[in-house]
């Protein structure tokens, strides 16, 4: 193992998993999963999306971001709309009750980061968000 742990990238992709092994856990009872989360956070910040524009900006593929507004929708998190600029177009928009969704778990949300950067202080918590952002900001657009 020690040989992997050395590997950068290898790390970055076991903490993602783990990551996400902790965030499914914490939504399991909402029957939401971490890509269910990642829309909602997503239109919690627009005014609203284009499909197209969700399955480019969180890098899941189109069809995958129907079946997720679609449970979205059902849950009542989520609508489509007609989009004000092309009535042939619908945008998908967080409703009131997808927002106190995200209200209601932003502490547990909080609670499973701190479990996985539990070996880190605060000063190195921020650090690594820091660097976290800017590798985001150049690699995933």
């Amino acid at each position: 193992m020690r040989g992997l742990h050395a590997d950068t990238g290898y790390l970055l992709y076991r903490l993602g998993l783990r990551s996400g092994q902790l965030f499914n856990t914490f939504l399991q009872e909402s029957g939401l999963r971490l890509r269910h989360y990642a829309v909602l956070r997503f239109l919690a910040g627009s005014e609203g999306a284009l499909q197209r524009e969700l399955s480019a900006r969180l890098g899941y593929d189109p069809s995958a971001i129907v079946g997720l507004v679609d449970d979205l929708e059902k849950q009542g998190f989520a609508e489509r709309r007609p989009s004000p600029d092309d009535r042939r177009s619908r945008i998908v928009v967080l409703t009131e009750d997808g927002r106190a969704f995200l209200r209601d778990t932003d502490e547990a949300g909080q609670r499973v980061t701190n479990d996985l950067l539990g070996p880190l202080d605060q000063a190195e918590r921020a650090s690594l968000h820091t660097l976290l952002q800017r590798i985001a900001e150049d690699g995933l657009g």
